[in-house]
């Protein structure tokens, strides 16, 4: 009789449930991937100085205003972060159910990139203009429909319990769903976010456990694929020439070869510790072009030498390990796809960037994670951290 009606009465009932909610913030906290989290806003932070470092002498581009594109990147930072932590919120096991409508979505988005409404941005014609100085980069949203969709059929019946791995009716299913958004990219052209999602598919079908025929075949099939891409000349003569430049980096050193030379000679100046934070002489003089978005590692290695670009590569690396260990320690199928999916386009498009800066990798205009300048790839790589965010905090305690 003085139990439970003393206890609800004598306000005992509201601070147990206060409690509750506490301790399950609490074990929230603890089941967050820290590392990940700080290292993805360190890198943003850097990215943020570097941008700066880069434009706050380019009258023509920030509109008379040093600040313009810092300001920007620092918004386009909140955005992605609160992306994040709705992604947290909802989890990956709910936006599972909501994969198809993403998907369709996102073909949409890229469907208009190719109508009147698309934009060429430094010859690649994928973006959306919206007005306002905003545009929006749909391609950047794809590799992550790609990674939930695939994941989605290759994991149904394995999670089920019913195959052990993926049947080949189910690999050609998610083959085909992937294929369709990288044939419209494909045709923009997007070449570079075209080789980003072709990583992405090997490695979701690695982790997926599907037989390595299928891996050979797409391997196969992708270099027979880039023969007939060549032979047809689908490509543009602007990417044409960025792979003759790669090819051969004395070719016309004024004209195709002059950004990937002016980035050798600007992280070449820098030596272990660099000129100092804009005090670089090839930032300051703007000899690199799109130095805030696709060469933004330049300005890292002429100011803050080789220390500071390594710390940019180790920031970069330990969300890569943390995210490998996620996928391992997954106990569900979908959750070792998705984040194996997500390492994979995170680990190519940061060797891909840094290669182009060195002269090891052909010029394909691919932005580096957290640290370039741009809202659609910021705010996809913060989904991606949400989504791994959340493959770690739904899994069960004792995995």
């Amino acid at each position: 009789m003085t139990g439970a009606n003393s206890f609800q009465v004598s306000g005992y009932g509201p601070a147990r449930a206060g409690w509750t909610r506490l301790l399950a913030r609490d074990s929230l906290a603890r089941r967050l991937d820290w590392p990940i989290l700080f290292s993805a806003l360190a890198l943003s932070m850097i990215g943020s100085i570097l941008v700066f470092s880069a434009t706050r002498n380019r009258t023509e581009i920030n509109q008379g205003d040093q600040y313009y594109f810092l300001i920007r990147h620092l918004m386009n930072t909140g955005i992605g972060f609160c992306l994040m932590i709705g992604v947290v919120w909802l989890g990956h096991r709910n936006l599972r159910t909501a994969v198809p409508l993403l998907y369709g979505a996102s073909v949409f988005l890229i469907l208009m990139v190719l109508t009147p409404l698309g934009s060429t941005v430094n010859g690649a014609h994928s973006w959306i203009v919206l007005g306002g100085g905003f545009s929006l980069q749909p391609s950047e949203f794809v590799k992550i429909t790609i990674i939930l969709g695939m994941a989605m059929l290759l994991a149904a019946r394995v999670d089920a319990g019913d195959k052990p791995y993926p049947d080949h009716r189910t690999v050609l299913q998610a083959l085909g769903l992937a294929a369709v958004p990288m044939l419209i990219v494909l045709l923009m052209p997007d070449l570079g976010s075209v080789m980003v999602m072709v990583i992405i598919v090997l490695g979701v079908l690695l982790a997926s456990g599907a037989t390595n025929r299928w891996v050979f075949g797409l391997l196969g099939a992708g270099t027979a694929g880039a023969i007939a891409v060549w032979q047809l000349h689908i490509l543009d003569e602007y990417q044409i020439a960025r792979f003759a430049a790669f090819a051969n980096p004395s070719l016309d050193p004024a004209g195709v070869g002059y950004n990937t030379n002016q980035a050798r000679i600007a992280i070449g100046s820098g030596g272990l510790t660099g000129s100092g934070l804009f005090h670089g002489s090839q930032t300051t003089g703007q000899f690199v072009p799109e130095q805030q978005t696709d060469f933004v590692f330049t300005v890292a290695g002429e100011e803050l030498g080789f220390v500071g670009a390594g710390l940019i590569i180790v920031l970069l690396g330990v969300v890569l390990w943390r995210a490998c260990r996620i996928a391992r320690d997954s106990t569900e199928l979908y959750g070792t796809i998705v984040a194996a999916g997500i390492v994979a386009w995170l680990a190519f498009q940061t060797f891909e960037n840094i290669g182009m800066t060195l002269g090891i990798m052909p010029v394909t205009g691919l932005p580096l994670p957290f640290v370039s300048y741009g809202g659609s790839s910021m705010f996809s790589v913060w989904v991606a951290v949400g989504l791994l965010q959340s493959i770690r905090v739904q899994r069960p305690m004792s995995a």
